[in-house]
């Protein structure tokens, strides 16, 4: 997981600091140490680094306590705060055109994933801006790149432009040419990998920059490679004046520096991150969001945007009725449970819950597509009079049950206690009882605390905004 180590280390500093009362400068000055030493094991940039402790000991030292935070909250409320300006503030987007198409164009070094970046992007716009996408296919280097790009096309319907030509500058003119003729609103310039330092290869980038003057020159970076990410980001800006950058391979990156260091030594925002082959697997950059995560705060709001993209608005509606009726039962556990993998792997969800993502229990958590078959198979064991009331599973329909799915006595018990405990947590988070939850492994820690104290609180006010909505519309 990406900030696995970092995210684990900057805790384990600011924990200290959360039980006290009081905090002296010495306990300020040790903790910053160790933030200090976790930050550079995350070979975030030095200079970055430096001004950074610099900035958390000012403001630590300098601000009076807010009345609702102890001393330690006010603490990891500053980290957050500066963790978050570190990456940027504010969410970056794709700069559009005034009139179509707006011309996104990908560079990047050798082995980076641009190409299958190119087909993410493509992807996202599609979902996202009901865009009709042109795909030009200008790396002509890679063997086989142009099949690999004109696979990724035929699998989400996007148009293709290639030619048999070694002149990248004509194909991307023609290529042009064919989008204004289809009317596409976005065109994608594939280009072939390369250092920044090949002149003749980035004076072959700037012919093209000037044939296709595009709003937007993105650098697709691995952010495997650290620092070198962010010197990396420098030469090609220097040459080609970047918009942004999209960091791939964020999911094996357990460090996390060049997310952190990138922005502060480049000045280029950060506009997306990819984790992962599939081409859905593409998420916007949000710096606020990657902060609380960091500190162990959870990722609500994204968990919250991938249920909304997944999952049927009628059935969830549905699903909500049921649990303020508490007529929710095993059919639409299972439903549940097929919508849920439609978000992605489930271990990845659950970390973005506030307290999980660092939880010992969770380290190597993993849910087998294996154990979702053996829930479904005991479900569909049932009769369905027993599946619409789980009152019904008295110990002799559980051996029925056993028998019919061909799995333990135990292994049932076991899945009809995940049924209700799930059930119940359900139950809480829509009726706004955030408070339930603090039994649940990790909520206890001060940041998960911190945490749901937030997600209570906009729980509340969307609620009174809701019920004067309806009090407004009857009179």
């Amino acid at each position: 997981m990406a900030f696995e180590n970092l995210s684990e280390k900057l805790q384990k500093a600011l924990r200290k600091l959360t039980g006290k009362g009081k905090i002296s400068e010495n306990d300020i000055n040790q903790a910053s140490r160790e933030i200090r030493l976790a930050l550079l094991e995350a070979d975030v940039n030095f200079k970055v680094v430096k001004k950074f402790i610099k900035t958390i000991k000012a403001e630590a030292l300098g601000k009076e306590v807010q009345e609702s935070l102890n001393p330690g909250q006010q603490i990891i409320k500053i980290v957050n705060d500066e963790l978050t300006k570190m990456m940027g503030s504010d969410t970056a987007s794709i700069i559009e055109a005034k009139h179509i198409p707006t011309i996104i164009m990908m560079v990047g070094l050798q082995g980076t994933g641009k190409t299958t970046t190119v087909g993410k992007l493509a992807n996202y716009l599609i979902k996202n801006k009901k865009a009709r996408p042109l795909l030009i296919a200008g790396d002509i280097y890679r063997p086989a790149a142009i099949d690999q790009l004109k696979t990724i096309g035929a699998s989400l319907n996007v148009p293709v432009y290639s030619e048999n030509n070694t002149d990248v500058v004509a194909i991307v003119e023609n290529g042009l040419m064919q989008a204004d003729r289809n009317h596409n609103d976005y065109v994608i310039i594939d280009t072939a990998g390369r250092l920044e330092i090949d002149d003749q290869l980035m004076d072959e980038l700037k012919n093209i920059v000037d044939v296709a003057h595009p709003e937007n020159i993105i650098l697709v970076a691995d952010a495997m490679t650290g620092q070198v990410a962010a010197t990396v980001a420098e030469g090609f800006n220097s040459k080609l004046k970047l918009t942004g950058l999209i960091l791939t391979k964020l999911d094996g990156d357990t460090r996390g520096g060049a997310a952190l260091s990138i922005r502060e030594v480049t000045g280029l925002p950060i506009l997306f991150t990819g984790q992962g082959e599939k081409l859905t697997e593409l998420d916007t950059f949000h710096p606020d969001r990657m902060a609380s995560r960091i500190l162990g705060m959870g990722d609500m709001l994204s968990l919250i945007e991938k249920a909304q993209q997944d999952f049927d608005a009628k059935e969830a509606e549905k699903v909500a009725q049921k649990m303020r009726e508490n007529t929710f039962d095993f059919n639409d556990f299972v439903d549940q449970m097929d919508q849920m993998q439609k978000m992605g792997p489930l271990d990845q969800i659950i970390k973005m819950i506030p307290g999980m993502a660092n939880n010992p229990a969770l380290k190597n958590f993993k849910v087998p597509d294996k154990q979702i078959a053996h829930t479904k198979a005991i479900v569909y064991s049932m009769t369905p009079a027993e599946r619409e009331n789980p009152d019904l599973l008295n110990p002799s329909r559980r051996r029925r049950i056993a028998g019919g799915c061909g799995l333990s006595v135990v292994e049932v018990n076991h899945m009809i206690k995940q049924f209700k405990q799930a059930k119940d947590m359900m139950q809480k988070v829509t009726s706004g009882n955030f408070k339930g939850l603090s039994n649940l492994p990790g909520m206890d820690t001060p940041m998960a605390k911190m945490a749901m104290k937030s997600m209570s609180k906009n729980f509340k006010k969307n609620k009174q905004k809701r019920l004067k909505n309806i009090k407004r519309f009857h009179s």
